[in-house]
């Protein structure tokens, strides 16, 4: 793992783009192409039951064709630290996502190796994201939590429930994002990065590459004041999420 660096978070609000994470990906040439059309973050998923189920050799395949540029993001869901660390050493990965009831402790446990950590919270099951103060050293990807799975599910939600959130709080938004409905919710969570996944697909695990430029055009064009946190960073740079 490399070293992390405090990240530096603006008290001036400025016009600033979310950040695009582009989640689920399954092929290299797809991944790849994500990259070249301006994602921040390509996101690999380890939970068997997903049908955007990702191995950790083709996990690994994929990490090794992106620029340094890119952060690679392994999500997971209810894994043991052990099972977490060595899959983050073997792709390797910039950054985890924990997608279900991970406690406080794993997420504590994990940043003092050395680990960057996104915390998935939700509205509607939990850990909600009225339970943020509970986790240290996170950023927080925030969805509905509706549905069979534990993602997004591709339903829509109140994002302006948020409103609020990222002022205190890095903010990942996620859940029925599409390039119908992103202007919107930015305009109304105020997020410092977006999370998409079934919303840019031609089905499960296959991005339509026309409407991932679609929205990563559009979530750049919507600039919004606020503190200038950057979540996702490649091997050219780390961050680390001070004490709030």
């Amino acid at each position: 793992m490399h070293k992390t660096e405090p990240i530096t978070v603006e008290t001036t609000r400025k016009q600033e783009a979310p950040q695009v994470k582009i989640c689920g990906l399954t092929s290299v040439q797809e991944a790849v192409a994500c990259a070249a059309l301006g994602a921040d973050a390509i996101g690999f998923v380890f939970y068997a039951k997903s049908p955007r189920y990702v191995t950790i050799p083709k996990a690994r395949e994929i990490a090794m064709a992106l620029p340094p540029c890119v952060c690679r993001v392994g999500v997971f869901v209810d894994e043991t630290f052990d099972a977490i660390m060595k899959t983050a050493r073997n792709i390797p990965l910039d950054t985890v996502q924990l997608h279900g009831a991970e406690p406080p402790a794993l997420v504590e446990k994990l940043g003092g190796h050395g680990l960057k950590v996104v915390k998935a919270l939700f509205s509607d099951r939990h850990p909600r994201f009225t339970q943020a103060h509970q986790y240290a050293e996170a950023a927080f990807l925030v969805e509905c939590g509706a549905g069979p799975l534990p993602g997004g599910n591709a339903r829509s939600w109140n994002f302006s429930l948020l409103k609020d959130f990222a002022i205190k709080f890095p903010l990942v938004l996620a859940g029925g994002l599409t390039i119908h409905n992103v202007t919107t919710a930015i305009r109304q969570s105020r997020p410092d990065a977006v999370d998409i996944s079934s919303g840019v697909e031609r089905r499960p695990g296959k991005k339509s590459l026309s409407k991932v430029k679609q929205f990563i055009t559009i979530t750049r064009n919507t600039r919004i004041a606020q503190p200038k946190r950057r979540i996702f960073y490649g091997t050219e740079g780390d961050f680390h999420l001070s004490k709030r």
